[in-house]
């Protein structure tokens, strides 16, 4: 049997381990950043689940924001768990949204910068020193995937995802759905035309198995009928 014996210190609400930089400490750290997060997981595992992603600089008033914020109720009221990376941006409107209508507001946060730092939105919370620890549980713990327009952490969680998908990790008929069609389209003609055609690195079967959609109404008509019974992916 594995003994952690790792200090825990509290940090805005979360538990999380002293930092260490030698890799016998740090692979213990990683283990028990694991258990944890799997336990806190269980909580989950009779609901279903939606893992929003999107940018950390969306306000307030825009339209991510606004959109993300709505998506959050819609879901909330359909008694549908909304799951974030728990940061500000379109995190906080999709925990907002739940929260506003009294549904479970969920956030797997990141001890990193400022701009990681937990919403006020969020009900229940974990926090994480490695990301790719915290991409594990956001991926692991939900039924259908939703991305916002956003940035270099956006990007790379969709091609996480996309890629969990293609290697037969994540089952394929999981619904993975693009808000934003501008933005996404421009992303997809840049697949098609470079990695696909350009390049021949890719196969075209694995460029349409998500969905572009306009707007949170268009998204919530497709995550809404994913039923309780769906079968979650202990691949990942």
């Amino acid at each position: 049997m594995v003994k952690y014996s790792i200090k825990m210190k509290q940090s805005n609400d979360f538990p999380f381990y002293d930092y260490d930089p030698g890799d016998k400490k740090r692979l213990k750290r990683m283990m028990a950043e694991f258990r944890i997060g799997f336990k806190f997981l269980e909580r989950f595992r009779n609901n279903r689940v939606v893992s929003v992603f999107g940018s950390h600089l969306d306000k307030e008033g825009e339209k991510e924001y606004e959109q993300a914020k709505k998506l959050g109720s819609l879901l909330a009221k359909e008694n549908i768990v909304v799951l974030t990376g728990g940061g500000p941006g379109t995190m906080e409107a999709a925990n907002r949204g739940a929260f506003e209508v009294g549904g479970r507001s969920v956030g797997i946060n990141l001890e990193l910068s400022k701009q990681e730092q937990r919403n006020a939105y969020v009900k229940e919370k974990l926090c994480f020193h490695y990301l790719f620890i915290r991409r594990v549980m956001l991926a692991h713990a939900a039924q259908a995937y939703v991305f916002f327009p956003g940035g270099y952490g956006t990007l790379d969680e969709f091609f996480e995802i996309a890629t969990l998908v293609v290697t037969k990790k994540i089952y394929r008929k999981i619904p993975i759905i693009l808000i934003g069609r501008e933005y996404w389209g421009s992303l997809k003609k840049w697949m098609i035309e470079t990695p696909l055609k350009k390049h021949q690195a890719i196969f075209e079967k694995n460029l349409f198995f998500w969905k572009i959609v306009d707007n949170e109404k268009q998204a919530f008509e497709i995550l809404k009928k994913i039923p309780v019974s769906f079968a979650r992916h202990e691949s990942v």
